[in-house]
């Protein structure tokens, strides 16, 4: 079992360094994080969803966003559409599991807005179906997947696939992007930490 987990931990690092070596996937992340900034910043909103192990991880970001991950700074405007399970099993029931994304999407989303579906296999359903509202309504897009990104790579404005079909690696190269896609955010938006200090300082005041 030792060697299980050597075996898997060299694997899974694998993956992280072709990722730290893909500059076109480093640029289309700064691309994705200088956008979203200038969203927030005109009073728009990041909308985040997946299934499953994705589920967690736009919960995550969002809390990232809304809480802080680096730097003191006022909270950043993020919501997660995994997270109320009356609304999740109201449009299961009522509409369809395919739905459950989109219906939010539809009482929540405004033109200007973020949407970052998040999904491995880059064709869940629910997301497409989201990201397919989004390109109708003018919410720009932004696509977390694996090896080629599926159906979800002709309905995203900004695609990051991850080189891997393994999805516990998928997973874990997205949970690090997501991290630095944070971070990027909030130096879009705040510049500085001292910037972002004063920011925060004037909002509690």
């Amino acid at each position: 079992m030792k060697d299980l987990v050597r075996d898997k931990l060299i694997e899974g690092m694998g993956v992280i360094k072709s990722v730290s070596e893909n500059s076109q996937l480093h640029s289309t992340l700064d691309e994705a994080a200088q956008m979203t900034a200038t969203a927030l910043r005109a009073g728009r909103k990041l909308m985040v969803a997946g299934n499953g192990g994705s589920a967690a991880d736009a919960q995550h970001l969002v809390a990232e966003f809304v809480s802080r991950l680096v730097q003191d700074r006022p909270a950043m405007r993020a919501v997660a559409l995994t997270t109320d399970s009356s609304i999740l099993t109201a449009i299961g029931n009522d509409y369809g599991f395919e739905r459950v994304f989109v219906r939010q999407i539809e009482a929540l989303g405004q033109p200007g807005d973020v949407f970052m579906g998040i999904s491995t296999s880059g064709n869940s359903p629910n997301v497409l179906r989201a990201l397919e509202l989004c390109r109708e309504t003018g919410i720009a897009t932004i696509g977390l997947s694996g090896a080629t990104g599926g159906k979800m790579t002709t309905l995203c404005d900004y695609m990051i696939a991850i080189p891997s079909t393994v999805t516990m690696y998928i997973q874990q190269a997205h949970l690090a992007l997501e991290h630095i896609y944070c971070l990027m955010v909030e130096r879009y938006y705040f510049g500085s930490p001292v910037a972002a200090a004063v920011a925060l300082n004037r909002a509690v005041e």
